[in-house]
């Protein structure tokens, strides 16, 4: 064969056919994209697979020994089925096949062992793979060996890789195979120096150890090299990041003795926590220098990061900037002009006390305001009479001008695309640029914040103000207990009737176009509109009851909110509201004590965390029911008594991140992207993301421009220029 580049089209070692598969399935193109489809695990020719371990609508690839096998004619129509019985030793597992009665005399004999992929479903309560694709170990008998299997078996250690249906295991090995047959000697891009100090394989070594390994040793020093590389290129783009930033000029906006912030800290009726304290003094210094602040505030739901965001915002107005607050969904941009003029009272309405105390306009933008409505904020926004702009994707367009940008706050910034979050952080006409200061409502582990916020500085609160009421949590499942179902009812009239309010959660809003699930069996998803029409009409009547989701128009949201959050004795108030995740950030009741959500499963950890955070904000605790009907071994259930076991986000953020992908740590997975993380785990692997860390510092810091590592040059700019970057762009 001739020798191939890696960036050769994969089609150019295997057939047509197969890098057709190849690319639809999997999405590799070229042959460095093959070298780089790592295995997931190795199979010893000498062990058996572990049968006890498969979950139903696992795609599998197993290794097993055949124990018996039966053909037999069907009875509800015509031909036969074979079934044969596979072992491990301890679990059985059986392949069902349809008309081929001639595998049980030629191919699937008693004692035969081999490799067997398939979709794992279940009949009868018996685990089994319909039709499967497999190929046999060669055996001392009169029988040929098949020549696909003799080359699945060639090596001493046989991988396992992440396949298709299409596409088993097996046919990619074989592909794989032809590649490292083929590729030319593979140049390394991470420095000679690194390499050596960290005592690591070459790359071209590691990838053909990882493919074609001689014992268990060689896959693990493979993997350790392959895992530095990943975090080590990552790590060099975020250190060239930083060095840019510190190159740049931003006015600085120091504190004033008798301002605005000087005014709201003396009228504050409640004290700050010492985090909140800790985490003002880093911001307030970072608005002082002539560097603009970059910066990740972090903190639990409930944690007080938007009083910490205005102290910040109220010191760039008095220093004579304007502070810009934007907001993912239009529900939560309102609640933060809200909460702002409910902190502030009359220091947010000029004119009011004009003379007698320091004082600025809070202006609000979006997308659904009338004209008349959008000419004036725009206007105030313009003149630099509004010192604080509030808003959606609208502050993004080109028809808002600011007279002098000295802060943006960009909320739930991973809502945001790359490029509307760097509208607002574009330089002046003097070539300086405002501060950045993005927050989450979500807690990042050390490691994560280090992988994917690294070129930003981490400010975390860690504590909570005293008036947070304690919340309990409940899972609720109504085919094993039905009455538990209408209990929780009962107990929503009971928190009504005691003058408190209450959400209850859907997963959908009840008139989407395409209203039939996918599957005839499955269960249809609770629904606002729905459930709304059941709670008033069966377990609920009497009481006011509201919608709110995201294609109401934006008077019909602000009203919904309004009434939700007005004194439960006034004439027509909201008693529940039904709701979407449009209320999961932000939203700020605090007469809110309970929350309902509806097929809970459907949720992840993190959102129903933040969707629980709506409640016990008044100083009462609250009570958080969980509606499921997953079953009880299921993972979904198993997630849902997570959230039940403990408020802490932390906690909850480890628990989370351990079961998800890499690629839905980073915001790949839902993009449809690939991650660039292969085997590093960003959770598990603190420690080779901290010596990626600093190597990469310490190189930036001598080759900023990476003049003298042109390879890694061009493999930091290729990762920097794809799409599977924007995980990166945080800011």
């Amino acid at each position: 064969m001739a020798r191939v580049t890696p960036a050769a089209p994969v089609a150019d070692v295997v057939g047509g056919r197969t890098a057709k598969a190849l690319r639809d399935g999997l999405g590799i193109e070229t042959v460095e994209d093959l070298l780089r489809h790592y295995p997931r695990r190795y199979i010893d020719p000498g062990d058996l697979t572990d049968l006890d371990a498969l979950a139903t609508g696992e795609h599998a690839t197993v290794l097993a020994e055949v124990k018996s096998v039966n053909t037999r004619r069907m009875q509800q129509r015509k031909g036969t089925i074979t079934e044969v019985v596979v072992s491990d030793g301890r679990g059985r597992l059986t392949l069902v096949f349809f008309n081929q009665a001639w595998r049980a005399q030629r191919q699937l004999q008693v004692g035969r062992r081999g490799l067997f992929a398939g979709t794992v479903s279940a009949y009868g309560g018996t685990r089994q793979l319909a039709h499967p694709r497999f190929v046999l170990l060669p055996a001392d008998s009169d029988l040929e060996p098949d020549s696909e299997a003799q080359a699945a078996f060639a090596d001493l250690l046989i991988p396992i890789y992440p396949a298709t249906a299409g596409l088993p295991s097996w046919k990619i090995q074989q592909a794989m195979r032809l590649a490292l047959d083929a590729v030319d000697a593979i140049a390394d891009p991470l420095p000679a120096d690194v390499r050596a100090a960290e005592g690591f394989m070459s790359l071209d070594e590691a990838l053909r150890q990882i493919h074609r390994p001689v014992d268990q040793e060689a896959i693990e020093a493979a993997r350790a090299r392959l895992r530095f590389d990943e975090a080590f290129g990552l790590q060099v783009v975020l250190a060239q990041r930083r060095a840019l930033l510190e190159g740049q000029s931003a006015r600085p906006r120091v504190a004033t003795k008798d301002g605005l912030l000087a005014a709201f800290d003396a009228q504050r009726p409640f004290p700050l926590t010492g985090a909140q304290e800790r985490v003002g003094v880093e911001i307030a210094a970072d608005l002082e220098t002539d560097h603009p602040m970059h910066r990740l505030l972090q903190g639990d739901v409930g944690a007080g990061k938007t009083l910490v965001a205005l102290r910040a915002m109220l010191q760039v107005v008095d220093a004579g900037g304007q502070a810009a607050l934007l907001a993912p969904t239009e529900v939560l941009a309102q609640q933060h002009v809200r909460t702002l003029r409910a902190f502030l009272g009359p220091m947010a309405e000029t004119g009011l006390l004009a003379g007698s105390g320091p004082c600025t306009r809070i202006a609000f933008l979006s997308g659904s305001q009338g004209v008349r409505e959008r000419r004036e904020e725009l206007l105030a926004t313009a003149s630099g009479e509004a010192g604080i702009v509030v808003g959606t994707h609208a502050l993004l367009e080109d028809a808002v001008d600011f007279a002098e940008l000295g802060l943006v706050v960009v909320d739930e910034q991973h809502r945001f695309g790359v490029e509307q979050r760097a509208v607002l952080g574009t330089p002046d006409r003097d070539g300086q640029r405002p501060h950045t200061l993005v927050m989450t409502a979500t807690p990042i582990p050390r490691t994560v914040a280090m992988t994917v916020f690294g070129d930003l500085e981490v400010s975390v609160l860690d504590e909570y103000p005293p008036d947070r009421g304690v919340i309990a949590t409940h899972v609720v499942a109504p085919r094993e207990k039905p009455a538990h179902l209408a209990r929780a009812w009962t107990r929503v009239r009971e928190e009504v009737e005691a003058g408190r309010k209450v959400f209850v959660v859907c997963p959908r809003i009840g008139d989407e176009v395409d209203d039939a699930p996918s599957d005839a069996e499955a269960p249809t998803m609770s629904s606002v509109l729905e459930v709304a029409d059941e709670l008033r009409d069966r377990y609920l009547t009497g009481l006011r009851i509201g919608i709110l989701h995201g294609r109401m128009a934006s008077e019909e949201k602000d009203d919904a909110m309004r009434r939700f959050t007005a004194d439960s004795a006034d004439e027509g108030a909201i008693d529940v509201l039904v709701a979407t995740t449009v209320i999961e950030v932000g939203v700020d009741v605090p007469e809110a004590s309970t929350m309902v959500i509806l097929d809970a499963d459907r949720f992840g950890i993190s959102q129903l965390h933040q969707l629980r955070g709506r409640i016990a904000r008044g100083g009462g605790d609250g009570l958080c029911l969980l509606v499921t009907a997953a079953d009880v071994d299921s993972p979904a259930r198993e997630r849902l008594s997570a959230v039940a076991a403990t408020t802490d986000g932390f906690e909850l953020a480890r628990v989370d991140l351990q079961a998800r992908r890499e690629g839905d740590v980073l915001g790949t997975a839902q993009s449809g992207r690939r991650s660039s993380l292969r085997l590093l785990e960003v959770v598990r692997d603190e420690d080779i993301v901290e010596r990626a860390r600093v190597a990469a510092t310490s190189l930036i810091e001598h080759d900023p421009t990476l003049a003298d590592h042109l390879l890694l040059r061009d493999q930091v700019a290729a990762l920097s220029e794809d799409d599977r970057s924007d995980f990166l762009e945080k800011g």
